[in-house]
């Protein structure tokens, strides 16, 4: 791959939310704040993928949110965390 082209796909990819950014979006998806509907699957794969980046609150929260949700809940925003990071973990480690 040339560098014009791997330059175009950076240039062309989602920016990366911060840890705080990811914790923002976690309240957002678990309380509906925003005018959004409550979310606990979203809202754990966000919490999850800012507790990952050292986000004291964010662990705080999932754990809490843990006790709420079915297991096939947290197994699927687990799945969706993991896909998060298969597609954007390179610009993630480059940006911690």
């Amino acid at each position: 791959m040339s560098i014009e082209t791997r330059l175009d796909e950076f240039l062309r990819a989602e920016p990366i939310p911060s840890a705080a950014e990811m914790y923002r979006l976690g309240i957002e998806a678990s309380t509906g704040a925003s005018g959004g509907e409550i979310d606990l699957v979203a809202a754990h794969k966000w919490f999850n993928l800012a507790a990952l980046q050292g986000n004291e609150e964010a662990m705080f929260h999932r754990r809490q949110l843990t006790e709420e949700m079915e297991p096939r809940q947290i197994a699927a925003a687990q799945r969706s965390a993991r896909e998060w990071l298969r597609k954007h973990r390179p610009a993630v480690t480059a940006a911690a």
